[in-house]
């Protein structure tokens, strides 16, 4: 099933689409988000390279149980038919108590319905102080007037 919008695209629609997949790591649901991959999607995610949505599923499963109270931000980077490119910053904390605030890019190849059949990400984090934390919204989907990275000097 296609999801708009699709390749190739334009600065308006590249900004929505990272919106959009910014809502949807931001719901914490992997299903949900698998749903916007291809059947046979490839990752590399640090040290991770999974293939498809059952391995995507599964990454994201563990992913969001070791990364508690989890917020993200996406910004377009750069776009040119079917390739978006987007850094982010997210912050969580660890089962300790401990936060995290972790920075990364992306690179997003869709086929022509708009699914995305490939993502590379490369990621940094580092232990933060509660109070240093930025992403203070109440967990789902950021809100619209929320500042993003660059007005938050990130």
């Amino acid at each position: 099933m296609p999801r708009p919008p699709l390749p190739p695209f334009t600065e308006d629609t590249a900004r929505e689409k990272v919106r959009l997949a910014e809502d949807g790591w931001n719901s914490r649901d992997p299903a949900r988000v698998t749903q916007a991959y291809t059947p046979d999607s490839q990752w590399r995610n640090r040290a991770e390279f999974p293939r498809g949505h059952a391995e995507i599923e599964a990454f994201l499963t563990r992913k969001w149980n070791r990364e508690l109270d989890y917020r993200l931000i996406k910004e377009l980077w750069a776009f040119g038919g079917n390739r978006i490119a987007v850094r982010y910053a997210y912050e969580y904390r660890d089962d300790s108590g401990q936060w995290f605030r972790a920075y990364g890019n992306e690179n997003w190849e869709f086929d022509a319905d708009g699914l995305m059949a490939r993502r590379y990400a490369s990621i940094n984090e580092h232990p933060i102080q509660e109070a240093e934390r930025k992403f203070r919204w109440p967990l789902g989907r950021r809100p619209d007037g929320h500042p993003g990275l660059g007005d938050l000097g990130l």
